[in-house]
């Protein structure tokens, strides 16, 4: 059984407001990642979970290391 696909628009405004990061950015990264993954994916039900999080870490790293 697949996982239900997460509400884009929801996950990329929480991730821009955790990483103090405007939405355009974050949905760019994001489709980008998750094209990524999906381009070489052989079992597709977590993907945009595994897209999110890595988007969120960049984020976050690069956050980081501007302070």
């Amino acid at each position: 059984m697949s996982q239900p696909e997460p509400n884009v628009d929801e996950l990329v405004k929480s991730i821009a407001e955790e990483t103090d990061t405007p939405a355009e950015t974050v949905s760019k990264m994001y489709a980008d990642t998750l094209a990524s993954y999906r381009h070489d994916a052989r079992v597709f039900d977590y993907v945009p979970l595994f897209a999110a999080k890595k988007v969120r870490n960049q984020l976050r790293d690069n956050s980081n290391r501007k302070h």
